[in-house]
């Protein structure tokens, strides 16, 4: 019996350790995913993007009215256009996962929009770099709606597991 609880109590410290800590960006902020003012700048999304770390597992969130969201080549990025987007979505409530690390580029989908500065070029960080970046990532409302795991809950379920095993090891 001693040993199943052990065994149990090792298993559920470990698994908590390895949990993926994800975050669901607000892209644009308040403001969302619309044609930059005239007082904005054309690259408003980049500087949005580039004050932001993202991670895998995280997800972006573009709100919007009668436009669309395309996720694109480079090439297509620097053209504005897309015949092969590979992602689309225009019901104006759009989540996006990031599944992998590296850059990806985004532009809406109505014509002259990308024009006029709806675009963005998201980095994504490798795996290795996720929890030194993890306390840089801003939790500000304007670029962060929601972390989706409590990094401290996270911590103190993990030593009480850990101080847990522990003590049905040595008792």
């Amino acid at each position: 019996m001693k040993n199943t609880i052990t065994i149990f109590m090792a298993v559920a410290f470990f698994s908590s350790i390895l949990t993926v800590y994800s975050i669901e960006f607000q892209v644009g902020g308040d403001k969302g995913w619309v044609i930059p003012t005239s007082k904005d700048s054309t690259d408003l999304y980049d500087v949005w993007a580039s004050k932001n770390r993202f991670n895998i597992n995280d997800t972006l969130h573009f709100a919007y009215k009668k436009d669309s969201v395309l996720v694109v080549s480079k090439e297509e990025h620097a053209k504005c256009k897309s015949s092969h987007p590979i992602f689309f979505s225009n019901n104006g409530d759009t989540t996006f996962e990031i599944d992998r690390s590296g850059y990806f580029y985004f532009i809406s989908g109505v014509s002259g929009h990308c024009e006029r500065g709806l675009k963005m070029i998201v980095k994504v960080l490798e795996h290795e770099n996720i929890a030194q970046t993890a306390n840089q990532t801003s939790t500000n409302s304007s670029e962060a709606v929601s972390l989706k795991m409590d990094s401290t809950v996270c911590s103190q379920i993990v030593i009480i597991v850990g101080l847990i095993s522990m003590l049905t090891v040595f008792v």
